[in-house]
């Protein structure tokens, strides 16, 4: 994935959060890629039910399972982490 690919990717989930969790009072230009989603410091204020309906979202929109419950923690630390995954998954799916 070229670094323009991984920019736009990482826009396009910082949309997918913002507009499946109809959040208001932050916007995808104020989310930093590496911030993390959950916790004190994250600015869209998420918690687990957030964290069920981004993995639903991700499973609609990039067809991905997270049915791990430890590795979907691990996927969705950051917006970073969850674009890695999808590169994963994406490349993945280029060698079947």
């Amino acid at each position: 994935m070229t670094v323009d690919e991984r920019k736009q990717l990482t826009h396009e989930i910082k949309h997918l959060i913002i507009e499946k969790l109809k959040i208001t009072h932050v916007t995808a230009d104020e989310v930093d890629d590496d911030t993390p989603l959950f916790g004190k410091d994250n600015p869209m204020g998420l918690d687990s039910i957030d964290a069920i309906e981004i993995v639903l979202a991700l499973k609609e929109k990039y067809d991905v399972r997270l049915a791990d419950q430890n590795l979907a923690r691990e996927i969705l630390t950051s917006v970073n982490s969850i674009a890695e995954f999808l590169e994963k998954e994406f490349n993945e799916r280029k060698k079947s």
